[in-house]
């Protein structure tokens, strides 16, 4: 069966990138992808497997592919949303809705899979089991779809589950891997500083709300330095500082917003609480008054070590051309929302080198000019085609 599915795929490598640059022209935002997931249930019309479409919170789409044998369940994720982003390459099937763009590689996650769900659909009669091909809606805004789709109940029965990224970190055929904690959590906060306006040459008898808020800048990057310990990562930004106004005015409210990553639950608590024992702190300090809203976000992204185990023997075990080597990434900062469903299902979830070739720079992902090298959609179906085989013992 391998083989022809190996087969299969390569005959339909034009079909993936078609309709990854449908997708790409035709681009939607997170929670507004009735199009998108319109064509997604288009495709699968006529098709002998059982179709779930508005799962979750928004329009998530769930395909139910049954073997005629029995044996375990998993399941197969690629997410369908994009970026509020314009775009500025020069690409031919660029962006047609302005200021919406495919700059993550969503459109060829969709595409991969689309085309390799129909290649197992055909060949079910030689599964030990069930797959569920998850078509996820809203990764890029929180709460993100993920979430949601498993508190569904919609995968209770998996036994695993697996996901691929396209990263321009290296050329297509790179295959890349990380076992354990793999990518960051996130949180987010907003906080608004209240103090007393008044005229620039009389601080005395104002309240500087700025002189507060840049206190609160500094001293929150103390939590890194001083409160995690220095083999743990995590990263505060203090993406806006809302304080404009007059140059002889002194200013009585500002409004502050940021980003905080961390790789385990822990330094996630220590984040926390020392950002809102800060945030008393400066309310003591200056005298103002302090509104803080702290969310989190994703949590971080847990390889179950077995599966990854597992994934990596089946991918250096391919023999493939088109897969020409197989690494171990370093952990990496940016999150994820698969990490929700490798919080109840063991799972792996790996990355496919997609750098643009011919001397094209490449630029990472959520980037304006963000591009891939097509061949990377064979390479991650097959890759994922592999995992599948080596997973249900498949020669």
């Amino acid at each position: 069966m391998k083989k022809v599915l190996m087969d299969m795929l390569e005959a339909r490598k034009e079909e993936m990138i078609e309709i990854r640059r449908y997708l790409h022209e035709n681009p939607e935002l997170s929670f507004k992808e009735e199009k998108t997931a319109q064509y997604i249930l288009d495709f699968y019309k006529g098709k002998e497997v059982e179709v779930q479409s508005n799962v979750g919170n928004g329009h998530g789409i769930i395909v139910t592919i049954k073997g005629e044998k029995p044996g375990k369940t998993i399941g197969l994720r690629a997410d369908f949303d994009a970026l509020p982003i314009v775009e500025e390459t020069e690409l031919p099937f660029k962006s047609k809705n302005e200021g919406v763009m495919h700059a993550c590689g969503h459109d060829g996650h969709t595409a991969y899979l689309l085309v390799l769900a129909d290649c197992l659909i055909q060949l079910k009669d030689e599964i030990p089991g069930t797959i569920k091909i998850i078509h996820q809606h809203a990764e890029e805004v929180p709460p993100g779809g993920a979430k949601s789709i498993v508190d569904s109940g919609a995968l209770d029965a998996l036994d695993n589950i697996f996901g691929i990224h396209l990263l321009p970190l290296n050329p297509s055929g790179v295959v890349g891997f990380h076992s354990g904690f793999s990518m960051a959590g996130r949180s987010y906060f907003k906080l608004g500083i209240q103090g007393v306006g008044g005229h620039g040459s009389s601080p005395h008898m104002a309240n500087d709300a700025i002189v507060a808020g840049s206190y609160f800048v500094t001293a929150i990057q103390t939590i890194i330095s001083r409160r995690i310990n220095p083999f743990d990562m995590g990263v505060i930004t203090i993406g806006s500082f809302d304080g404009k106004g007059t140059f002889n005015v002194i200013k009585d409210r500002v409004e502050l917003e940021g980003d905080i990553r961390y790789m385990n639950v822990e330094t996630k608590k220590i984040i926390e609480k020392e950002a809102r024992r800060i945030v008393s702190g400066i309310e003591a300090e200056f005298g103002v008054q302090c509104e803080l809203t702290y969310t989190s976000d994703y949590p971080p992204l847990y390889n179950d070590p077995e599966v990854t185990a597992e994934v990596k023997a089946s991918l250096e075990g391919a023999n493939d051309p088109d897969i020409k080597q197989v690494i171990e990434y370093p952990m990496m900062s940016p999150s994820e929302d698969f990490a929700y469903y490798l919080e109840k299902i063991p799972g792996c979830f790996f990355y496919i080198g997609a750098a643009p070739k011919g001397g094209e720079k490449p630029y990472y992902n959520h980037h304006p000019k963000f591009n891939i090298d097509e061949d990377a959609l064979i390479v991650a179906a097959k890759s994922v085609g592999y995992v599948v085989c080596g997973y249900y013992g498949l020669e």
